[in-house]
């Protein structure tokens, strides 16, 4: 019975450290000729068929001078939405529109899917106009 504790115990502290196989997938970078930000992605289904799916490169237009959106090439799977975001939010809007908050704020109605978060300079979409952005994953 000890040994079968300990193994459990080794294997769920070598899942939990830094560069193990569990965490390896969880930070995208993406980047564009405007600079290059890296993100961690939310635990869901949806974050994780977007992981999946790269490398990826995405056409976006400003919308609303709070975000950049674009279309995803199929489809993420439902997962919980919620309707508040902060600058650097990740959001899927419906199951194929990609979003990049640089602005904080609060969207209608059914809400978004929560995708990930922005872990550098997210200013760096706040201009007006199209860029085309290249995710793929962290190394």
């Amino acid at each position: 019975m000890k040994s079968i504790v300990r193994a459990i115990w080794v294997s769920g502290f070598l899942t939990l450290q830094p560069g193990g196989s569990a965490l390896a997938q969880d930070r995208i970078l993406i980047s564009s000729d405007w600079g290059n930000v890296t993100a961690k992605l939310a635990d869901n289904a949806a974050a994780r068929a977007l992981d999946g799916m790269l490398p990826l490169t995405i056409k976006m237009d400003d919308h609303l001078r709070q975000e950049k959106t674009g279309d995803l090439p199929a489809a993420l799977p439902s997962a919980p939405r919620q309707r508040q975001f902060s600058a650097g939010t990740l959001g899927l809007w419906n199951s194929g529109d990609f979003v990049i908050y640089y602005r904080q704020g609060r969207v209608p109605p059914p809400g978004i899917v929560i995708l990930g978060q922005i872990q550098g300079d997210v200013s760096i979409f706040d201009r007006p106009g199209e860029v085309t952005i290249k995710i793929d994953n962290a190394r």
